[in-house]
Formats: structure tokens, sequence, C-alpha cells
């Protein structure tokens, strides 16, 4: 299963009020493991940066300026995505940006049942708050020091990591990886080796006259008998 963690930076807090997207990144997982296939894209937003998010990303205008256009890169970003689900924490956000950016290059919008919400996740998952990333990643012991200023790419990294714990997917591969371990031939197949000699029987005459005397207390339709007839 082919699924995209995503997460923008912005202008503002309101498509409506004109504000767009700076900042795209997006982390490829299958079967829930990232494969280092990555989009990342700085964008031009045609407008001035506000301070209050300056503050949060520290994307100034000047080194937004020469950046291209979201036209410009809008297919190329619509090809990653393909049809996968999007992973997004606090997905209606970055959703209605994405869906006004596309909106203005005459793309159609990303249908809202594609959307995995971590935040949702989180609060379905943990009675208690906070939700933010930074308190999932405190909750799960993920080292997000990285993270001094909020940016796209990073924040979908640390976000991968955070899904991955919301699901249990952790321990799955965890499992997985226990079970399969083993002595691997060259082609990375586990090599079975049999046993030189077979374990010989736990069972005596005693333990076998003990346990046909039970089965024959249960009845003619003891489940037991046709175990006797196949061994017969």
């Amino acid at each position: 299963m082919r699924e995209i963690v995503l997460d923008t930076e912005t202008t503002g807090l309101d498509s409506a009020q004109g504000h767009r997207v700076v900042e795209l990144g997006c982390i490829e997982l299958l079967n829930r493991i990232p494969t280092g296939a990555n989009f990342h894209a700085y964008i031009n937003p045609e407008r001035d940066m506000p301070a209050e998010a300056f503050a949060v990303h520290g994307l100034s205008a000047e080194f937004l300026r020469d950046k291209p256009r979201f036209a410009a890169i809008a297919d190329e970003f619509l090809a990653f995505i393909g049809d996968a689900p999007l992973v997004i924490h606090n997905a209606s956000f970055d959703h209605t940006f994405l869906c006004a950016e596309l909106k203005r290059v005459e793309r159609a919008p990303i249908a809202r049942e594609r959307l995995v919400d971590t935040l949702m996740l989180a609060r379905r998952k943990h009675s208690a708050g906070p939700y933010s990333l930074d308190a999932l990643c405190a909750r799960y012991g993920i080292d997000n020091s990285r993270r001094t200023k909020h940016g796209a790419l990073l924040d979908a990294e640390i976000l991968a990591e955070v899904y991955i714990e919301l699901v249990g997917a952790r321990q799955a591969q965890l499992g997985l990886a226990e079970a399969i371990s083993g002595p691997l031939g060259a082609n990375g197949a586990i090599i079975v080796r049999e046993r030189p000699m077979p374990l010989m029987p736990r069972l005596s005459d005693a333990d076998r006259a003990a346990h046909r005397d039970f089965v024959a207390t249960l009845g003619e339709a003891a489940l037991w008998l046709g175990y006797k007839r196949s061994e017969a």
C-alpha cells in the first residue's frame, strides 16, 4: 500500500483571504515504511510575507522571490502523490490550501476521502492531549530536535514517524523482522535446515493408552475419533 505523508507552509491561516502555500513537503511510504522518495518545493506566493507567518517558518519574501510559482510545480506534485492516500496532521487546513492552489491553475481538487488526518487518529487513540506534532513526538520518544522552526519536508519526515506509531505499524514491522530472522542464502531466501536426527517422541506408550481410554469416553461424535481413524 502506497501512502504520502504531506505538509505545507503558508503565508497565513486563511486561503479565502488570499494566503498562499510557500512550501510543500511529501514523503512516500510503502506498506508503512519510508521508501526514501520525496517531493519538496519552495514556492513563490506572489505576495508579501506577514511577520506572524515568517516567525513560524522563517521563509521571507526575499528568499521566495526567485522560487517557482505553484503553476510550475503543480504537475510534478500531482504526479508524485498519484492517487495515494494523503497522511496530514490537521488535514483540513492543508487540504483547503492545496485545493485553492489547484483551483488557481485549473486542476481538479483533491478528494476529501483521500485524507488520513493524524490529528483525528491521535484524538481517538489518546483520550488526553495535547495533540500537536511536538507533543506526539514527546509521547513516542521521537527526536524532533532539528525542528527549531516549521519546515514542510522536515515536518513530513517527523509526521511519518508519528503516523507509524499511531497505527501500530512499528510493532508489526518488528514482529515481522523477528519472524523472518535467520540464515539467508545468496538470493535473500531463508535457509531451512533439517535436523540430522529427528527428535525422540516425548509420549510414552502409557500416555497413548491413557489418551485412547479418555477419547473412548467422549461418545461417537467426538472430534478425536476422526484423528484416530486417520492414524489407523
